[in-house]
């Protein structure tokens, strides 16, 4: 693969960033290094030098497929009228079983007016088959599914984004692969963000005495939607979003969106989340959650945790207890 040249601009500004390390005006430093990435490029120092690299992974292409290196290079429909009902966004990766249960549900109980967008986010080769296969379907099959590729594995947030830029439905349900669909999950999701009050719906709601600790509650009005199962507006998606990236593994990033969704600014009433009871889902093991040791498994989820605490730690008000 041919090296990517480095823009005169950026190179200018992280030398200009090695000689303000030299001087230790550290506050020039770190502002040189936000011009750095906010033109799509990564610094790293080397003692008195520095390595530059891309931000994200080129796009490749694949004869008439495009493999996206990053969320921000896939085109968006998001400012496109909005068609259908709902758009379900699920992520594939190494399971391909799981995935083809998650679809069979959804071909099986969806209504009219449902589409789903697949991620296929550097999936292993059985993976990838299965998507091929699923890419090859008839248009006149059942249920519309668009396969966006990605270059390189990206993490859980870019690659939701990723499937969050080609939602066309009013609404966007995001569906993990652990949950297997045993009727209509679209419907009832829908209706309850008829709602205006109502910012995220969803099958598992949790609830906190203090955001720092959630537990899970029962049907209702909760604090926040667990990301098996979580339905909000697509038009939130601009207003709102996009998801943080640096929410690399999966845990936690939930908390994080629907506080933010629900979130109307201190001083005003925030809108709700709402867990609905009964849906006719059915949940398996969770492969990214058993997949790694207790102790990563814990690192991440710790690491993800701070970024909600940083962001509303102090906001007791978008607690249903008060």
């Amino acid at each position: 693969m041919t090296r990517q040249r480095i823009p005169d601009e950026v190179l200018a500004a992280a030398h200009d960033r090695s000689r303000a390390r030299a001087a230790r005006d550290w506050a020039e430093a770190d502002r040189l290094r936000a011009q750095i990435e906010a033109a799509g490029w990564k610094v790293a120092d080397r003692g008195i030098d520095f390595a530059l690299t891309p931000a994200a992974a080129p796009d490749v292409a694949d004869g008439e497929r495009v493999r996206y290196g990053s969320s921000a290079s896939v085109p968006s429909r998001l400012e496109d009228p909005a068609v259908g009902l709902a758009t379900v966004v699920l992520i594939a990766m190494d399971w391909p079983e799981d995935v083809a249960r998650s679809i069979a549900g959804l071909d099986a109980g969806s209504p009219a007016g449902t589409s789903v967008v697949v991620v296929a986010n550097a999936p292993s080769a059985g993976q990838a088959e299965a998507l091929e296969s699923i890419e090859a379907r008839e248009p006149s099959d059942a249920l519309p599914i668009e396969v966006v590729w990605t270059s390189e594995r990206l993490g859980h947030a870019a690659a939701l984004n990723v499937g969050l830029r080609r939602t066309t439905g009013p609404a966007a349900i995001l569906l993990d692969t652990s949950v297997e669909p045993i009727g209509d999950v679209v419907t009832p999701l829908v209706r309850a963000l008829d709602d205006p009050t109502v910012a995220v719906a969803g099958g598992w709601g949790i609830v906190s005495a203090d955001l720092r600790n959630f537990e899970d509650a029962p049907a209702g009005e909760v604090d926040a939607i667990e990301g098996y199962l979580l339905a909000f507006r697509r038009d939130d998606v601009l207003d709102r979003g996009p998801l943080d990236e640096h929410f690399r593994f999966y845990r936690n990033l939930d908390i994080w969106w629907s506080l933010a969704l629900r979130d109307e600014g201190e001083g005003r009433p925030p809108r709700r989340a709402v867990s609905l009871a009964g849906l006719p889902v059915v949940r398996h093991e969770h492969r990214g959650y058993m997949s790694l040791p207790n102790a990563e498994r814990d690192r991440q989820s710790k690491r993800n945790f701070y970024r909600i605490i940083d962001r509303f730690g102090w906001r007791r008000d978008l607690l249903v207890s008060g």
